[in-house]
């Protein structure tokens, strides 16, 4: 090459427009067990995506502020994406709003679910509300519901967007509950989706296809909750989504990723890695993780 072809060369590439790299997100599971009881050894379920400054939480189980905390993250909260109105979901939403607060929350958080959310919101400042008044007079901080917008959603599709991540929904099947969500979380280098509770769904295929990743609840068969017969086993069976078919869904989907959550039973009896891994490889050839609390992915 010589000197007058470098320097062309040299000036072309100069004059390319600069591409930075892609801000990167990270999945970080907050919560792994399903269930209402509190657990031993896994907070209720939860995960956060932090994508720059800002974390976008979906659902709030029992611990979840302190699960932030701990990852490192509790100063990220801008939304929260609740799936559906059972208490392993948002027994902590108003929890985690408030404790937010308390480590000096001062900027907007929305947050997003099925209706009564708006209500709820509400109804949980009026219950703090002796708490929220000492904390603006003795500590000056900002009046907490200001800061907090809810907005309660009703079906399928584009949820929000802004100018890092874009958040779909799907309803997915989860009896009796009349409203609920799987999300798909669009962020600058991957896709995220989580489905929430819900028995196998093509709605969740349809959300997932393609993404990088997909969480999807697990339910493991032999070792289901509830006496045989009794509305619990029932109600188990029919509402969740047999390990097994979590990995038909991943494979149906396309996905690159599967990530084993919401995991039923979280504790009694024990279910090993392997076991987990074993029933859902039967069915998926790609990348398997069983979760495990504050795995970071």
């Amino acid at each position: 090459m010589t000197r007058r072809t470098f320097l062309h060369s040299a000036a072309a590439l100069c004059a390319l427009p600069f591409q930075a790299a892609p801000t990167r997100s990270r999945l970080i599971l907050l919560g792994t067990a399903g269930g209402p009881t509190p657990k031993k050894t896994r907070s209720g379920p939860s995960q956060v995506i932090v994508v720059g400054d800002r974390g976008y939480v979906i659902d709030c189980g029992d611990g979840v502020a302190r699960q932030m905390a701990l990852a490192g993250v509790l100063n990220t909260l801008r939304h929260v994406f609740i799936t559906h109105h059972h208490s392993d979901h948002d027994a902590d939403y108003g929890n985690l709003l408030l404790l937010a607060w308390g480590a000096n929350l001062k900027t907007r958080v929305d947050t997003w679910g099925p209706p009564p959310l708006e209500r709820m919101t509400k109804l949980f400042f009026q219950m703090n509300e002796e708490d929220l008044k000492v904390r603006v007079k003795d500590e000056g901080k900002p009046p907490l519901p200001p800061l907090v917008h809810a907005h309660e959603i009703r079906r399928g599709g584009e949820v929000m967007r802004d100018d890092l991540v874009t958040v779909t929904s799907a309803l997915v099947e989860h009896p009796l509950v009349p409203v609920a969500f799987a999300y798909r979380f669009d962020c600058p280098d991957r896709s995220i989706v989580i489905s929430g509770d819900t028995r196998r769904s093509e709605s969740v295929v349809r959300l997932a296809r393609g993404a990088d990743v997909l969480v999807h609840e697990a339910l493991y068969v032999p070792a289901a909750p509830g006496a045989p017969g009794s509305a619990l086993r029932r109600h188990i069976m029919e509402s969740h989504t047999a390990v097994e078919d979590a990995g038909r869904v991943a494979t149906e989907a396309g996905v690159k990723t599967l990530v084993l959550s919401h995991l039923v039973p979280a504790e009694e009896p024990p279910i090993s890695d392997d076991q987990w891994l074993a029933a859902a490889r039967s069915q998926f050839a790609g990348r398997i993780i069983v979760g495990h609390d504050l795995l970071e992915l």
